[in-house]
């Protein structure tokens, strides 16, 4: 199974911007997609954004299209959340996670880091 290791949340006011990381070690070499996944508190837990980790393709969730870029860095085994123009409602625990070849779901996750957007 592979681990992951997020860092990079933070306080930022509205406005601002922030970059997670999440560097994966064992076997990538069975990963389809990376995502990105949020928890707010009283919500439920919600796919930010993913990217095919050796192909082309990417999902942003609708609340940060435009404001999100999700990338990848294969040989440091590494995936990144850029977040530019953060809002308050953006404020949550981001989750990093793994969904492996012929796997339905995302299935290894890190630890989580906080995210609190000041308004």
């Amino acid at each position: 199974q592979v681990q992951l290791v997020e860092s990079g949340g933070g306080l930022v006011q509205a406005g601002g911007s922030l970059r997670l990381s999440c560097v994966a070690s064992g076997p990538t070499f069975s990963t389809y997609a990376m995502g990105w996944f949020r928890q707010a508190p009283g919500k439920e837990r919600e796919l930010v954004a993913a990217i095919i980790w050796s192909g082309v393709g990417s999902y942003y969730g609708d609340s940060v299209k435009g404001r999100f870029t999700i990338s990848r860095d294969r040989p440091k085994n590494t995936v990144y959340l850029q977040m530019n123009s953060l809002k308050p409602e953006d404020t949550a625990v981001y989750y990093c996670a793994e969904r492996a070849e012929g796997s339905h779901d995302f299935g290894s996750w890190g630890q989580g880091t906080q995210v609190t957007v000041s308004s």
